[in-house]
């Protein structure tokens, strides 16, 4: 008998599901289990409101729901509790004619294979377009349409049980999170400005100093406010790299620079380090004892043991413990994973499409010959080192554009220019593949192209469920030839994953100079 039932990250258990005590990223069964228990409630809510009357309190709870339930969020099987209790407690203010029990999991994880990878696509895309929904939310932006597909498409794990009804929605999904991650570029945009190239140095400055690290910008500029004039620097860590670029954030002198690599490295880099470090969102890893002390969590970020800042966002403990621990008693380089000392961030859509000219007319003088988006999750099993090897032999009258922690593979490599802008370009956070949507389409716009006929390749890779509701989104777009790493996911069926081959070309990544040959001839 499984003690639990996990598949939906990219380090899952032999590529096929983790179903033993605890799962690979060390969630424990009951943990995984509870989430089920959770998500089911979320059906369940979703199918009583089809009868009922939601309201924008509904709606939160959905959204924080599936966000916990993302790989590498929360471990606390008394928080998940609580989010069930909360489910329950506004199902029953609903009003509803017809009042649905809990939907079981294992109903679905027990289905037939093909109906399993299909309604694995759409929950799973669902959790991650919450994620960029909620950050959407507590910036105060908010789309109806967004927000009443979550019920539509959750209904329909319980209510429909053929491919026919199910993929469209997996398209549809798709669809609906390109919508999301306009609202939060929105959201983002408008709240702290247009991002602008900026250089990150990796060097840690002595003195006392806070880590914040996850994806909420909201929270790191709350927090840079309550640091002001304090005498502590805050350095970013993983996805808040790209906070750096956006010009409310960076107007505060003590945002210093970026500490460490990609989430899979915290447990080594954390270690006696002589700060705090608050986590926003994912990725948590399972806290060591050499830092155990300093790990601070907000939001829907949970674990077992640690400090957790509550809604009023206080970080007074935060700050306390930066001034107790006193930081580095001398500056502290740090490096990237290849050597190099900074990093560059705020190529998003804004700045890319203001020299616009330029590119184009570097593509028709022959100086820029092929576009590569690289990017995605960064993970800790092997062969990602293959994104690492790739770029490096990507020829020199090439463009690099990249985003998300996958960067963080090559983002400290100097490749050099061309025409007077950098050959890498970090985009971003994942959610800012919407800015490399819009920068695609311009650019098939400018030269009267599809996207597909671009001279460009999407060379991804991934690890959570934030990529799954990107990699929808492209599908939704009808984008073709992807790479797809270090491994294909264990929730697509032989038979789905062969609908994807043949209709959108979606290729396993094999060796760098093998797909460079392939991709260049």
């Amino acid at each position: 008998m499984k003690d639990m039932f996990c598949f939906q990250c990219e380090q899952t258990a032999g590529s096929v599901g983790c179903m033993g005590k605890a799962g690979v990223c060390g969630k424990q069964a009951s943990t995984a289990n509870l989430q089920d228990e959770l998500t089911g409630a979320m059906i369940g809510l979703a199918q009583t409101a089809e009868t009922g009357k939601p309201t924008d309190e509904t709606t939160k709870v959905i959204l924080e729901g599936l966000f916990t339930t993302i790989t590498n969020v929360n471990f606390d099987d008394e928080v998940v509790k609580q989010r069930i209790a909360a489910v329950h407690q506004v199902k029953a203010q609903l009003g509803a004619k017809e009042v649905h029990p809990d939907f079981t999991m294992w109903d679905l994880w027990d289905a037939n294979e093909d109906i399993r990878s299909l309604k694995s696509l759409i929950l799973l895309g669902l959790r991650g377009m919450a994620a960029y929904a909620y950050h959407a939310w507590v910036l105060g932006y908010k789309d109806e349409e967004v927000n009443a597909f979550f019920y539509t498409a959750l209904a329909a794990l319980a209510n429909k049980d053929k491919a026919e009804d199910l993929l469209p929605l997996v398209l549809e999904t798709g669809r609906v999170n390109f919508k999301c991650m306009e609202l939060l570029d929105k959201a983002n945009t408008e709240s702290y400005g247009t991002p602008v190239p900026t250089t990150v140095p990796l060097m840690i400055e002595k003195g006392p100093f806070i880590v914040v690290t996850g994806h909420d910008l909201k929270d790191l500029h709350l927090l840079l406010e309550q640091t002001k004039d304090k005498g502590i620097n805050i350095y970013t860590h993983g996805e808040m790299l790209p906070c750096h670029a956006y010009p409310k954030l960076k107007a505060y002198p003590h945002l210093k620079g970026n500490f460490g690599t990609a989430w899979q490295n915290q447990q080594k880099e954390f270690a006696n380090m002589p700060g705090p470090v608050l986590f926003t969102t994912n990725c948590i890893m399972p806290v060591k004892d050499s830092y155990r002390d300093r790990v601070f969590t907000t939001e829907v970020v949970a674990y077992p043991g640690m400090v957790h800042i509550d809604e009023k966002k206080d970080f007074s403990p935060v700050i306390a413990k930066a001034l107790e621990l006193g930081g580095y008693p001398e500056d502290h380089q740090m490096t990237g994973i290849n050597g190099g000392t900074q990093v560059t961030t705020g190529f998003g859509h804004g700045t890319v499409m203001s020299v616009a000219g330029t590119v184009i007319d570097a593509v028709k003088a022959g100086a820029i010959k092929h576009f590569f988006l690289v990017g995605g999750c960064d993970g800790a099993k092997p062969g990602r080192n293959y994104y690492t090897d790739f770029v490096k032999q990507t020829p020199a009258d090439t463009v690099i554009l990249t985003l998300a922690c996958g960067k963080y593979r090559f983002n400290d490599l100097d490749l050099g220019t061309i025409g007077g802008l950098p050959r890498i370009m970090d985009m971003g956070q994942c959610n800012d593949a919407y800015s490399a949507i819009r920068v695609a389409v311009a650019l098939s716009e400018a030269f009267g192209c599809t996207v597909n006929e671009l001279p460009l390749t999407l060379v991804l890779s991934w690890y959570e469920q934030k990529a799954v509701c990107i990699l929808l989104t492209l599908l939704h777009l009808g984008i073709k030839n992807i790479y797809l790493g270090p491994t294909l996911p264990a929730f697509v069926s032989p038979s789905i994953l062969n609908f994807l081959v043949e209709n959108y070309n979606i290729t396993p990544i094999s060796t760098p100079e093998a797909d460079l040959k392939k991709i260049l001839g």
